[in-house]
């Protein structure tokens, strides 16, 4: 009820009276009542006026499953939503759901991580309260060599749905990180359970930081927040919201090819290592090469030094300027 209720005060431009919002919630105004000083108490400000009926004043960073309900504006993607204020990791989380046959879609986020993990095993910094922490559930009907695409569909949408809301110089540098002012923002893990050539289901893990107000001393150089960036406190709810509506489109995209062609242009037009220098660390060599743009395969094209093209499916890169790398 919470949740229809906000969705409705954010929808008005005025007042909603508690007759109405009784006749669409088929409730008491009693039941309406308490539901609404129950909202205050969690930090809405919502005004209530004697036969004129009830206002939202202001919504500030509120992370509930009911204030993400409220903010949804998709056909599946985040329809189904567990929320957890603490939880080891979203991503464990989500695979658990999965094997319990959890909907396509299913959207789990937390308000902090005691175990938060990024790409190789790497340990995310996951504090309370200042971040978004979560994974989305898929059960794509393609085949698993084909799956690490969504890994870029993804970081496109976190990308498109930040630049909208902040509207700032967000980009990406491939495969998995988000970055604003040469600092990595955010970053996303993609794990899956397969069968021989098909796919149970996919799991995108996405960590962005938001408010957080400053970094370990060890990250300062590498990482930023949109906080630290511009000042501002920022919802995380809403942009949850976006940067799932943007998720639903390009993945409808995606499944149309089975691969990235529709996205293609979108991506390396927010690709930070386009047409730059850069250093491929693969599993056996390391060497520089020049940077072209992703294929409708989301492999990363380069040019080496003597001018031999190839498409690199995975590895780390370090572009000069970035994180450090001088």
């Amino acid at each position: 009820m919470k949740a229809q209720i906000l969705k409705m005060l954010r929808e008005s431009e005025g007042f909603v009276s508690g007759q109405q919002l009784c006749e669409v919630l088929r409730v008491s105004r009693t039941a309406v009542w308490k539901a609404v000083n129950q909202l205050k108490e969690e930090g809405y400000q919502i005004e209530a006026v004697r036969n004129r009926g009830y206002h939202m004043v202001d919504s500030p960073d509120i992370l509930t499953r009911e204030e993400l309900i409220s903010m949804m504006d998709t056909d599946w993607a985040g329809q189904k939503i567990y929320y957890f204020d603490e939880i080891d990791s979203t991503n464990t989380c989500a695979k658990q759901l999965g094997e319990q046959g959890a909907s396509h879609g299913t959207l789990i986020v937390a308000g902090e991580q005691s175990a938060g993990r990024g790409r190789r095993g790497r340990t995310w910094e996951s504090p309370a309260g200042s971040s978004i922490y979560m994974s989305i559930l898929l059960r794509p009907e393609i085949p698993p060599v084909n799956a690490p695409m969504l890994t870029l569909a993804m970081g496109l949408s976190a990308a498109e749905g930040l630049q909208e809301y902040t509207s700032l110089d967000i980009q990406i540098k491939w495969p998995n990180d988000i970055i604003l002012n040469r600092k990595k923002l955010a970053g996303i893990l993609t794990e899956m359970s397969t069968e021989i050539d098909c796919i149970n289901y996919v799991i995108i893990g996405t960590g962005i930081n938001v408010n957080m107000k400053q970094l370990p001393a060890e990250l300062a150089k590498k990482a930023t927040s949109l906080r630290l960036e511009t000042g501002r406190i920022m919802r995380r709810s809403e942009i949850i919201a976006l940067i799932m509506k943007k998720f639903e489109k390009n993945y409808q995209l995606f499944m149309e090819n089975g691969d990235l062609r529709r996205l293609q242009e979108e991506y390396n037009n927010l690709l930070i290592t386009r047409e730059k220098e850069v250093r491929i660390i693969e599993s056996q060599e390391e060497y520089d090469a020049y940077a072209l743009g992703i294929n409708e395969k989301g492999e990363l094209l380069v040019r080496e030094s003597d001018g031999t093209m190839k498409a690199i499916s995975s590895g780390e890169i370090s572009v000069r300027g970035i994180y450090g790398y001088a």
